[in-house]
């Protein structure tokens, strides 16, 4: 069991909340049950897992480091003190591990025909990142495609805010060039949400293949994509606030594109 505060193997998991040190790494940390659990049940191989049984929230723990373990981690038992030492939640539940970094090519990335993406120009909080990314899950969205990135794909926080959907649907970290180029060549409309415009965002076809496209939370998106778009739409606002959250918008925007695909498909 680690008891060492100073231990190496402690101070390179402290390490890798900066993204310097986890690019160079190639790692990120995945805290908590039900993310490990999501990461695991989606393949992923975890290098090591540290555990603290101190903090353990249930009894599915073990059941779950059985899991983690024959996937290839190491099982590390260390103290409380320590665990909290790693731990960048302000509760931990006594799971963290290191795992390879999420990494998708755009020129490798397969969708059905028609698909339903979320496009997310220069999100600047790994929370909203996250939270857009369980929206995104939750509604079958066919892949995420962060372009311009502010935030990192693979920062902790985007993990924990997702409840590990990152590791549910294929994630793309591209471009804004390369990402029109890529949805030009596939007939995928880009249906931009702005309040600059007066079509209501009821007021398209999401059934056909559409990329649902939301940007920055101060400044909106940029003149590439409000140029480029084939549709705008507006989320209408009737009380005295000009605008949603970013992820707010994106899943009012999201389960209309469901709400209009399940019609269709209706008989």
């Amino acid at each position: 069991m680690i008891t060492s505060l100073q231990n190496p193997r402690v101070k390179q998991a402290v390490r890798l909340r900066k993204r310097s040190e986890r690019d160079e790494a190639g790692l990120l940390l995945i805290e908590g049950y039900r993310e490990l659990k999501r990461a695991l049940d989606n393949h992923v191989q975890p290098e090591a897992l540290f555990y603290c049984t101190e903090l353990f929230q249930g009894t599915n723990e073990p059941t779950l480091m059985k899991q983690a373990e024959a996937a290839g981690a190491e099982l590390i038992p260390c103290s409380a003190a320590v665990f909290h030492k790693m731990a960048y939640r302000d509760r931990p539940e006594g799971l963290l591990a290191l795992a390879p970094q999420v990494h998708i090519p755009l020129e490798s990335l397969q969708v059905p025909e028609h698909p339903l993406l979320l496009l997310a120009e220069h999100i600047e909080k790994p929370g909203n990142l996250g939270t857009m990314l369980r929206s995104a899950d939750a509604a079958g969205v066919h892949a995420v495609i962060v372009c311009d990135r502010c935030t990192d794909i693979n920062n902790p926080n985007v993990v924990r805010a997702s409840i590990g959907a990152l590791f549910t649907l294929p994630v793309v970290d591209a471009s804004s060039q390369a990402v029109k180029q890529w949805l030009q060549e596939r007939d995928i409309q880009v249906v931009a949400a702005t309040p600059h415009t007066d079509r209501d965002y009821t007021a398209i076809d999401y059934a056909k293949g559409t990329a649902i496209l939301v940007g920055a939370e101060q400044v909106g998106l940029s003149d590439f994509w409000m140029n480029e778009a084939d549709g705008q739409v507006r989320i209408p606002m009737l009380g005295q606030c000009d605008s949603l959250n970013v992820a707010a918008a994106a899943t009012i925007l999201l389960y209309e594109a469901v709400r209009q695909r399940r019609l269709a498909a209706t008989p």
